[in-house]
């Protein structure tokens, strides 16, 4: 079974003041694009770079997420802390994964370039950090994902498969 971590990173969705709607996209996105089994392992946090880094050692570690999708806490101000924790829990770092969404992002605002999303790899696990708005969620997941399923294929993790009518996903020809 396909395991994904989805965490929302938001002070205020954690205390019930905000509806969970970053997080709902990512699951609604991701049922679009797999046609592959999944579940998923689900938390939302408060800015608190602790938290975050627990989180996701727990489900890398633990609960055996192949995934760890973010969402939030990715812009320059002293609450968004999600990029360092990223930082702090993995031993590479993805920075193609960053470069792309806000070249896509800034296609559509140009505060783009104020946003810090990054990914890394923990052990056999890929964390994407995603901003926090639901629409954004989607414009990055498009331009990223279909790398997605072949970089978890290369940390020997379980095989995507997706519906080709909604992602192309890329996988180099092996013959």
């Amino acid at each position: 079974m396909i395991r994904i971590g989805i965490i929302n990173v938001s002070d205020r969705a954690s205390l019930g003041i905000y509806e969970d709607l970053p997080g709902r996209a990512i699951v609604q996105t991701l049922n679009e694009y797999l046609i592959s089994p999944w579940e998923k392992e689900y938390a939302i946090i408060p800015d608190e770079q602790v938290l975050i880094e627990n989180s996701m050692k727990d489900m890398a570690d633990q609960k055996d997420c192949c995934l760890i999708i973010t969402c939030g806490g990715t812009g320059p101000s002293k609450r968004d802390v999600t990029p360092e924790a990223t930082e702090a829990v993995c031993e590479k770092m993805m920075p193609g994964f960053g470069e792309l969404m806000r070249i896509e992002s800034l296609k559509y605002v140009p505060t783009a370039i104020l946003s810090r999303q990054t990914a890394g790899i923990r052990n056999r696990t890929l964390i994407v950090n995603l901003p926090g708005k639901p629409k954004s969620i989607r414009q990055c997941l498009d331009v990223v994902f279909p790398a997605i399923p072949y970089c978890i294929e290369l940390l020997e993790g379980p095989k995507m498969e997706c519906n080709s009518e909604i992602i192309k996903i890329f996988r180099p020809f092996s013959g």
